[in-house]
């Protein structure tokens, strides 16, 4: 089954490479979606594959990169989108 997570991280996870980071573990489980910074100083991102797989995203996302210190995560659940067949990284909005 899959699922589809709408992710907004906090804390300090802007300029150390959360993005990059994120794109790379997103990958390595297999995942679709997409990583992008806010202007807020948050990351927003959707994961989208079997829910083993975004589990597995969330919870490497709670410890985050080197550098990084994440204070909370907000999920919501939604539709599964038409996305690439990979994950990529977007501009900052």
């Amino acid at each position: 089954m899959t699922l589809t997570l709408h992710v907004i991280i906090h804390g300090r996870v802007q300029g150390i490479g959360f993005r990059a980071w994120t794109h790379h573990q997103a990958e390595l489980r297999g995942l679709r979606g997409w990583v992008r910074n806010r202007r807020d100083g948050t990351v927003e991102a959707v994961f989208s594959g079997p829910e083993d797989a975004v589990d597995a995203m969330l919870s490497v996302c709670r410890e985050g990169p080197d550098g990084s210190r994440v204070e909370k995560i907000d999920t919501d659940a939604v539709d599964d989108g038409a996305f690439a067949s990979r994950f990529e990284v977007r501009a900052t909005v």
